[in-house]
């Protein structure tokens, strides 16, 4: 039974700007270590990054709460599977909820073109 829907788009060239700027503080305050070095290595990190926002507003916007009740940036990951999939991995309060709700791994997709990232998050009970 699906429970939650969120979508969110990002403009790219906001956080091309974070990262001109050297705003590592920000960084390490929305993604985790691993998610800062996989979008740092590629050419394109901005639009990396941006996805990876996107993504974590969506889940908050599938989950109905945004980031309240002690919800971290920090507790969603996105990582890509083996074949380059993108994955959700929720820790901390965010996965207490989703425990507590019986909720399936989100299902997740991303996206990015003519200077948007954009991400679409469904959430599933068990």
């Amino acid at each position: 039974m699906i429970c939650g829907i969120g979508t969110d788009i990002v403009a790219i060239e906001r956080f091309q700007r974070f990262i001109n700027e050297n705003n590592t503080a920000l960084l390490q305050r929305l993604f985790t270590g691993h998610e800062r070095e996989f979008c740092s290595a590629r050419k394109d990190s901005a639009s990396c990054f941006s996805a990876r926002f996107a993504a974590k507003e969506a889940f908050l916007k599938a989950l109905g709460t945004g980031l309240r009740d002690g919800i971290s940036w920090l507790d969603m990951e996105i990582i890509s599977n083996h074949l380059g999939k993108p994955e959700f991995v929720i820790t901390g309060k965010a996965a207490e909820i989703c425990t507590s709700r019986r909720l399936n791994p989100p299902f997740l997709s991303l996206s990015h073109d003519g200077g948007f990232a954009i991400a679409t998050v469904v959430l599933e009970a068990s």
